[in-house]
């Protein structure tokens, strides 16, 4: 066997090549992370907004999308006097009525962009607990409240919707009155407001749905019976994870293009890694017949011109996952309904090192293979 020190030394022999080789994994193995992080990220976040105890009442036909979706509003108290099981704190029922609207903010500077509103009243809290205030106060009339994520999801910056500062929603001024989180879940996108305020704007008399949170997630057929016995009102009832799932489903597409999209990438820095390395070890056929002239045989030599090619792709895995932990850990990425935050896992960071060995095995073999092939005799006049 060779030394492996022989391996580390060649390596510097042409420190452009040793270059491109670094900079071309190190760019691969990043975009396949990035990849993993934002699949991740995206599955995470979906899974987490969904609760087992959660069930929605929505209009029949509009399962798919709450937004589309009717409900009278005298449903929410009909369900809360109907259904069993129902959760309670301080004697009050965790039953919400609430509209969920998509629409235009401005800001005092002119800037406008489009958010997604949630018109709640303080029962909201109930069904959902992982609400927690971090600054300010729930809002009253004329007031919004902020998921800690709504800048990102605006295209703003952090520092643009301040505690006390205002926007105009469809010509009506709103006063920020706090900031809130809701770990992990879309809720942190959303823009709250008072369920009146967004009956005026959205110019609408009737909820989106009805929230109802439960004690015992098995009393969901309670809740189902109720939706198909009151035909009057024409209510579906699913399960909150459910609904969040089949958004899972329906953003499925746009993952695989993640994929396909650093695949593409990999694919093409993997073609033009091979041809810099056809070129760098046909000029080292002599040298390899000489090694095999003084005992040398060719599994050594092969394992060594290996060596070489996964070394360097190991340095650009090692550069490109200190460029993942500065660049994408924590940074909260927006999609249609909500953020999600990158975070670069052990589970994120052992694919992109599997990607850097598997660049340096598949990139080395080819070329060395065909600088080994030649037969000693014509491989040692080579020049």
């Amino acid at each position: 066997m060779l030394p492996f020190s022989y391996a580390v030394r060649n390596l510097f022999r042409s420190k452009t090549r040793l270059l491109q080789t670094i900079g071309g994994s190190a760019a691969v193995v990043l975009l396949v992370m990035a990849a993993v992080a934002i699949n991740r990220g995206m599955k995470r976040v979906l899974a987490a907004s969904g609760s087992e105890h959660n069930v929605i009442l929505v209009g029949a036909g509009s399962e798919e999308s709450i937004q589309r979706s009717e409900v009278a509003e005298r449903a929410a108290g009909i369900a809360e006097a109907g259904i069993q099981g129902i959760h309670e704190a301080l004697g009050v029922r965790a039953v919400s009525g609430e509209i969920q609207y998509m629409s235009y903010l401005s800001l005092a500077d002119g800037r406008r962009t489009q958010g997604l509103f949630r018109g709640v009243t303080a029962q909201a809290l109930l069904v959902h607990p992982q609400v927690r205030l971090l600054d300010g106060a729930f809002p009253s009339s004329g007031q919004v409240m902020l998921g800690r994520y709504a800048w990102r999801k605006l295209g703003l910056g952090a520092g643009d919707l301040k505690t006390g500062s205002s926007i105009l929603v469809d010509g009506q001024e709103l006063e920020i009155s706090g900031t809130f989180a809701a770990p992990g879940t879309v809720l942190e996108s959303e823009i709250w407001a008072t369920l009146g305020d967004l009956k005026v704007i959205s110019k609408r008399d009737t909820l989106s749905c009805v929230v109802i949170r439960l004690d015992d997630p098995a009393d969901y057929a309670e809740a189902d019976l109720f939706a198909k016995q009151r035909l009057d009102l024409e209510l579906s009832a699913l399960r909150e994870s459910d609904y969040y799932s089949r958004l899972s489903a329906f953003f499925k597409p746009l993952r695989a293009m993640t994929w396909i999209t650093a695949a593409l990438i990999a694919a093409g820095a993997l073609f033009g890694g091979v041809n810099t390395l056809y070129a760098a070890f046909a000029s080292r056929v002599r040298e390899m017949a000489t090694l095999q002239a003084i005992g040398f045989r060719r599994g050594p030599l092969l394992l060594s011109l290996v060596q070489e090619s996964t070394l360097a792709c190991l340095i650009g895995t090692l550069i490109a996952s200190i460029l993942a932990m500065m660049w994408l850990d924590g940074r909260t990425i927006p999609f249609s309904i909500g953020a999600f935050t990158m975070e670069i896992s052990p589970g994120v960071a052992t694919t992109g090192l599997l990607t850097g060995v598997f660049l340096g095995l598949l990139g080395a073999l080819p070329p060395a293979i065909r600088c080994l092939k030649p037969p000693l005799p014509s491989a040692l006049r080579m020049s």
